[in-house]
């Protein structure tokens, strides 16, 4: 989300001196994407960010992919991603395109306070499924809470860190869980829920007070050697610098962190089921990304609240569980994913139609990620899949010896099984 935002000192007119307290210039950095043409912001360092002692052995982190070419419905088990690393080292890739990766994170570990990581690159979105912490960029801090979406565009100097996270793994606030995704532009929101030039419209399910952008930019006056993490090539690449990153007493543009919750998303809702397009909540070159919000259902006298089957042909959906009992779904935990891919249909298991017949509400928390190209998988997530989930729309896995359609067998319980939670999900943003 970008509007414009200025913290710290700046001098009145950009381009122009604008003196340290010792008589010295601030070093004036451009931030931008797409050249000169996209977003952009200026800071001013107390320090040339160019002062580089040394350049280590890159690390590589490229995806690897092992499947890329299938053709039938994927139920991924999140919750068996191994706890590890930090922030950065314990990135998991499941699956990706060109477009996108998606990675797990389930840090136990912190990074080094003289470490930093930049994404050259890519825009970084982060949904915090579980955990709070604070994100800290050369711009300033960002606070965030279980289910914000984190925003860091490439090229900033970051670094995450957790509350209870240290050498001895999470304690007191939960462990962490990240669904990280990455794109080589910018996240952004729908464009039809902005005007001309990129205010939120009224109609838009949020609005600009609902993004969080950073404070005050931390000014950080210290020399030293701090290792920055530049991702590029699907390589890391160590920069040891002289001076602090953070040494910036001010800046002002329309690119910088921010965070959104998703309990702030304001769902819409209609007489009949509304189609997936109404819980999209940011855009991207390739793919979506939606917000499934608690919510009021369909109001028609003869409504059906469980979405009707449907084909992806020229998408692949990919949804991760986060609360709630998922009306269409059977069998799928907290934290997994299921991936439908574009070109056979798929639709709600059997006897949630029926079951959906008359509830008026939903307490279910999901985000969901539509690519218009289709994803390959990585090992890790084959290591990780439930088997035969193509076939779970059989009727007798649900004991639903009749079709979907048909009339409900009597004495047949056909409600939700409960597996993505008990009760409505935590609030965070409202408390």
């Amino acid at each position: 989300m970008s509007f414009y935002v200025q913290r710290g000192q700046i001098p009145p007119k950009r381009h122009t001196q604008f003196q340290r307290p010792d008589g010295a210039l601030y070093t004036e950095e451009v931030l931008g994407e797409e050249g000169f043409h996209g977003i952009g912001s200026i800071a001013y360092h107390i320090h040339p960010p160019t002062l580089v002692e040394a350049v280590g052995e890159p690390e590589d982190v490229a995806v690897e992919y092992a499947e890329e070419a299938f053709l039938a419905h994927r139920h991924f088990l999140g919750p068996k991603v191994e706890p590890g690393g930090d922030w950065l080292t314990g990135r998991v890739p499941i699956m990706g395109n060109n477009d996108i990766v998606m990675s797990m994170c389930v840090p136990t570990d912190a990074m080094p306070d003289d470490t930093f990581y930049k994404n050259a690159t890519h825009d970084e979105l982060i949904f915090v499924h579980d955990g709070e912490g604070t994100l800290h960029t050369v711009l300033g801090d960002v606070e965030f809470r279980q289910g914000d979406y984190v925003h860091v565009p490439r090229t900033l100097i970051h670094r995450w860190s957790f509350e209870g996270t240290g050498p001895d793994g999470p304690s007191g606030a939960g462990q962490p869980r990240l669904l990280v995704l990455e794109s080589p532009t910018e996240f952004r929101p729908p464009k039809r829920y902005r005007n001309d030039v990129g205010q939120l419209l009224e109609h838009s399910p949020y609005c600009e007070r609902d993004f969080r952008p950073p404070g005050d930019p931390p000014a950080i006056d210290q020399e030293g050697r701090f290792t920055v993490k530049i991702k590029k090539h699907g390589k890391l690449f160590p920069f040891v610098y002289r001076y602090h990153p953070f040494d910036v007493v001010g800046w002002d543009g329309y690119m910088y962190p921010t965070a959104f919750s998703i309990h702030d998303f304001e769902p819409i809702t209609g007489r009949i089921h509304q189609p997936p397009p109404v819980h999209q909540t940011f855009e991207a070159r390739g793919f979506v990304v939606c917000s499934f919000v608690p919510r009021l259902f369909d109001y028609h006298p003869d409504s059906i609240p469980a979405p009707y089957n449907h084909s992806n042909i020229d998408s692949d959906e990919v949804l991760y569980y986060v609360e709630g009992d998922f009306m269409s779904r059977k069998g799928i935990g907290r934290g997994s994913f299921t991936l439908h891919p574009g070109g056979i249909p798929h639709g709600p298991h059997p006897g949630t139609t029926e079951a959906s017949i008359g509830a008026k509400e939903t307490h279910e928390l999901a985000v969901m990620v539509d690519t218009f190209a289709p994803l390959k998988l990585t090992k890790q997530a084959l290591e990780i899949e439930s088997p035969d989930y193509v076939l779970s729309w059989q009727p007798e896995k649900h004991g639903h010896p009749l079709p979907d359609a048909a009339p409900i067998p009597p004495g047949v319980d056909l409600g939700g099984d409960g597996q993505v939670g008990a009760g409505p999900p935590i609030d965070a943003a409202r408390g």
